[in-house]
């Protein structure tokens, strides 16, 4: 037997307030006309949201001669598929007719036309429009029979041998089950996108588990937040003031100020504001957090300093703060592989061979590196730390040492690789992540082979990796630290290249002196004003740089302008591919000069014509430039990678994107971890340098305006940089010198166990 026809209730998770938000056009000013009930096969998906499934199609009736337009919540319906609605038909003023859906039904398709449609929607993987003729034409009617209950019959079919049949009877019975678990997750109130998710990470488990403890989905899925669990947990039925929910809550709380950076959350604030968030007394929150504490989920502290309230920690993020402090102090106290301890005369012997001479602090910072266990670099743009890094893979040569090269991420390492001619590695395939394992096979049992560890790009190391790669760096080792600590934090929470310096318990090599054909860039010289709380300073016109400011005063003129430069003036002018060599960095992803937005108009300039996939309100395009937006282990991609789309196969439901020569097959259901990437925020471009670098800076931006901000953008750029916006933003931003402090207690705990 086919799978038995399915009725959901449209309007199930439906907000008026929402939907109004998420299509108001399709829905302004309507008066009811009249009930009905329609049959018909869905021809087009003009608009589906994907946060609540609201859509608006297309549905061929049979009679009539105009194409019916439904509204409603329509979950994951699909094109070709055969419909019955039920609703009321309203008029709108703009956009007519339309039917109001709020209930339908899936049903099996009643013509040859119908089935070959069906098959040939997606709603098979593997099955194209070709095979889905040649499958119809065998079968005629009885062709969703023969897959649902004789799939080894589709070997009749010519072109479709064992191994594919097979595959497409397994899709075709794990649509069934995803299509049972969407309509469960449906009738509870969550959005459609998330179910084949939910699907994967549960199989045939899904509703048992859900139905179980619904406020998993938020912890164990990407895309699922607590408050869409918490509506499916009352749906269910889930007591509000219940100790379950009250627990979700403080835990979605505290993780949200770990996605803000923190590493933990004083005791007050975060009982306020899961008490403000959930509903309940501040009381019910406390008992929770013993709860959570007796079970070992969290871990609470005196905050140091004597500041009032305790601090919380997720289980995982107090391991990993007090692991980085045990580890790095065990380092400092082990003894390390004998050097000789003179130097001038290698260094002196390295400078001739490199054609460099070094400064004096550089030279400090050489002798630093050979006597102490664990050294941080710290320096601006144009202070040597490159130079810096490649004297001392020399000088550790010279000494027998084996030298290990690492760098937080992939463009970062690719970048460190061009500047020394050594190999460099990520820290996560420098670690060597293990998707079998769920986690990195070097560790303290299983160290590094290396003598000295060196980090590039050190400003970016959150906590959590930070203490990975110590498990991993062997006692007799030395680890030397490089970065800006001036510019903006890790994503991750922590500031941990900021801590170890304030800390005062490891050594610090500051490099400061700018070398003479860095001072011939506009570009560093102007990082280093940005730095000092100064103004840029401008070429006179008619004067060569490689850094301009485009006054614009409004949104508009801002955005008209970054798509000229793109389209016209850096390719035309300054000969920069506009999609492989430029980035256009902005602070903010919302607004019209946000990611989102820039990212929309500048897909459509530069990339108009591939071959597109549409999902919902989302377009992605051969040829696009993407960007990964978390860490994917299974395919070894990282948060920041960026890429190129190469390929589209609505057939198999994959989408291959190619980073640095390597193709990534990404299935559909996991293209919300690809965002367009034409456009970023500047904490996105962290550890990148771009051939040119075009920052949108507008008051539009007020919030996120900072110095380290601005002063990270900047240092992006290697060759041009073009500010875009209005002289009050760049002012702003330069005056405010408030980075928001994280909270951590990583400085007071070096301090304490040293002392």
């Amino acid at each position: 037997m086919t799978a038995p026809p399915v009725t959901v209730d449209a309007n199930a998770n439906a907000n008026a307030n929402a939907n109004a938000n998420a299509d108001a056009k399709a829905n302004p000013n309507a008066t009811a006309d009249v009930s009905v009930t329609l049959e018909g096969v869905l021809e087009r998906i003009t608009y589906a949201n994907p946060e609540n499934a609201w859509s608006v199609v297309k549905l061929a009736v049979p009679g009539q001669a105009e194409r019916v337009t439904a509204v409603g919540n329509l979950l994951a319906v699909q094109e070709g598929e055969s419909l019955r609605l039920s609703g009321t038909f309203v008029v709108d003023k703009k956009y007519g007719r339309q039917l109001r859906v709020s209930s339908y039904q899936t049903i099996t398709p009643a013509t040859l036309v119908g089935i070959e449609r069906y098959l040939a929607s997606g709603v098979v993987k593997g099955l194209g429009e070709v095979m889905a003729k040649r499958i119809v034409e065998r079968f005629g009617k009885e062709t969703l029979h023969v897959i649902d209950s004789e799939p080894e019959r589709l070997g009749e079919v010519q072109g479709i041998g064992r191994v594919r049949g097979e595959r497409i009877a397994k899709a075709w019975g794990e649509q069934k089950h995803v299509r049972e678990v969407m309509v469960f997750l449906q009738s509870h109130g969550v959005s459609g996108h998330l179910a084949v998710k939910v699907w994967k990470a549960y199989g045939e488990n899904a509703i048992r588990v859900v139905r179980a403890n619904p406020y998993r989905l938020a912890l164990d899925i990407f895309g699922v937040g607590f408050l869409t669990a918490d509506r499916i947990a009352t749906s269910l039925g889930v007591d509000k003031a219940s100790s379950t929910r009250a627990e979700a809550g403080a835990l979605h709380v505290l993780g949200g100020f770990s996605d803000e950076g923190h590493v933990y959350c004083p005791e007050d604030r975060l009982v306020a504001d899961a008490s403000e968030l959930l509903g309940i007394e501040p009381a019910g929150i406390t008992t929770a957090l013993d709860s959570l504490a007796a079970s070992g989920r969290i871990v609470r502290e005196p905050r140091a300093g004597g500041d009032a309230g305790g601090a919380v920690y997720a289980k995982a993020m107090h391991t990993a703060e007090v692991g980085v402090a045990e580890l790095l102090l065990e380092l400092l106290r082990a003894p390390a592989t004998p050097m000789q301890a003179e130097v001038e005369g290698l260094v002196r012997r390295l400078e001739g061979q490199g054609g460099v001479v070094l400064a004096p602090e550089q030279r400090e910072a050489v002798r630093q590196a050979l006597d102490r266990k664990v050294l941080v670099v710290t320096g601006g743009p144009g202070t040597g730390k490159t130079t810096l890094v490649n004297t001392l893979i020399g000088v550790f040569a010279q000494h027998g040492q084996r030298v290990l090269l690492g760098a937080p991420t992939g463009r970062a390492a690719k970048r460190l690789f061009e500047a020394t001619g050594h190999e460099a590695k990520t820290l996560h395939r420098l670690l060597e992540w293990s998707p079998k394992q769920n986690g990195f096979a070097r560790t303290a049992e299983r160290p590094l082979e290396a003598d000295v560890v060196i980090i590039d790009e050190a400003s970016m190391l959150d906590t959590t990796l930070a203490y990975a790669l110590l498990l991993a760096v062997p006692s007799a080792a030395r680890l030397v630290l490089v970065g800006d600590v001036d510019q903006l934090p890790s994503v991750g929470p922590g500031s941990v290249l900021k801590d170890l310096i304030a800390s005062g318990v490891i050594a610090v090599a500051r490099l400061r002196h700018i070398f003479r054909q860095a001072r011939d860039s506009r570009i560093v010289m102007n990082a280093h004003r940005i730095h000092d709380g100064q103004l840029p300073e401008l070429a006179a016109r008619g004067e060569p740089s490689d850094f301009h400011v485009m006054q614009r005063e409004t949104p508009e003129d801002v955005l008209d302008t970054v798509k000229k430069l793109l389209a016209q003036h850096i390719p035309e002018r300054l000969h920069f591919d506009p999609i492989d060599d430029v980035q256009v960095l902005t602070p903010m992803h919302r607004g019209l000069l946000g990611a989102q937005s820039l990212n929309a108009e500048l897909q459509a300039l530069l990339n108009p014509s591939g071959k597109a996939l549409v999902r919902g309100s989302r377009t992605l395009k051969v040829g696009d430039k993407v960007m990964q937006v978390r860490n994917n282990y299974d395919l070894d991609v990282f948060n920041g990678d960026l890429g190129r789309i190469t390929s589209i196969d609505e057939v198999e439901q994959e989408v291959v994107v190619t980073y640095d020569g390597r193709a990534v097959p990404y299935e559909f259901a996991d293209l919300d971890e690809l965002a367009l990437a034409y456009a970023c925020s500047v904490h996105k471009a962290q550890g990148s340098e771009y051939p040119c670098v075009v920052l949108v800076l507008h008051t539009q931006h007020y919030m996120l305006l900072q110095r380290n901000l601005l002063y990270t953008a900047v240092t992006r750029g290697r060759r041009e940089v073009i500010v875009v916006g209005n002289k009050r933003a760049l002012v702003l931003a330069i005056k405010n010198a408030s980075s928001g402090s994280r909270w951590t207690q990583l400085a007071q705990r070096l301090q304490s166990a040293r002392a």
